[in-house]
């Protein structure tokens, strides 16, 4: 797989998360009054997964820094 291979595959990956991310906050908002163990469980997952995405985003910035230091300057909109 070459580098602009995995940048797409973590910037996919990073979308998709951020996106589930925000679905399992709006979920705890819309929960209203429920069990707080309901509610705990989906603000961890929330929080896992919002962990993993930073993550992600470290794997991005380290592979756009990769490309750039091989002369070619790409930004992620680029590719």
């Amino acid at each position: 797989m070459s580098i602009h291979d995995e940048l797409r595959q973590v910037e996919e990956d990073l979308a998709r998360l951020r996106s589930e991310v925000a679905g399992l906050r709006e979920q705890v908002g819309d929960l209203g009054p429920t069990d707080p163990m309901d509610r705990s469980a989906l603000i961890s997952m929330a929080d896992q997964q919002e962990a993993l995405a930073d993550e992600l985003e470290g794997r991005r910035e380290s592979l756009l820094k990769r490309i750039g230091d091989n002369g070619k300057r790409v930004d992620a909109q680029d590719l």
